[in-house]
């Protein structure tokens, strides 16, 4: 026999075979004896700050995904990609904070005027913001407000302040690269 056809019929053996699921279970196992490490990991690709929550949310994504999971490998290894992945994303995701912070602190050096006027460089990227996202965005760089005192002011979550300013973010980036591009 040659090789071409023993790795067709191997192929063929391998798809008939069961699949193996991850288990809750035995994900949670893993994550019982491993976590400490998990965390050292996701500290060190994403900072100590981000690493609890990359861990918990890589193995969020784990219980929901688990059937995803080919059974070609050990369990753990898979979970170890989980983690590296989520902790990539999430240095990523900072990264992309940091620079569209600093640019629109930037901007906000250069443009003295208030928002609402008509020399601002920011004024109609702001105005065509969704009004809760503008209100988030103009508290927290102009009123220079913490998340707790924006989510006061709005009458608001924490967590919602987060959630809008990052979408206000990202409004706002792809408006300011295509003025850029301009």
């Amino acid at each position: 026999m040659n090789t071409a056809t023993e790795a067709v019929e191997a192929a063929r053996r391998a798809a008939a075979a069961p699949r193996r699921v991850a288990s809750a279970s035995a994900i949670e196992a893993v994550y019982r004896s491993q976590a400490a490490r998990f965390r050292g990991l996701a500290a060190a690709v994403a900072g100590a700050d981000a690493a609890s929550d990359v861990v918990q949310d890589a193995f969020a994504l784990a219980l929901r995904r688990g059937a995803t999971w080919r059974g070609d490998g050990p369990l753990e290894a898979w979970l170890w990609r989980l983690v590296l992945n989520a902790a990539r994303d999430a240095e990523r995701r900072r990264i992309r904070r940091e620079r569209l912070a600093a640019r629109l602190f930037r901007l906000f050096e250069r443009d003295t005027a208030p928002a609402g006027s008509a020399g601002s460089t920011l004024a109609e990227p702001l105005r065509r913001l969704p009004s809760r996202q503008r209100d988030c965005v103009v508290l927290r760089y102009y009123g220079d407000l913490s998340y707790t005192e924006i989510a006061g002011v709005m009458g608001i979550e924490v967590g919602t302040v987060g959630a809008l300013l990052s979408k206000g973010h990202a409004a706002l980036r792809v408006e300011l690269e295509r003025e850029e591009g301009q």
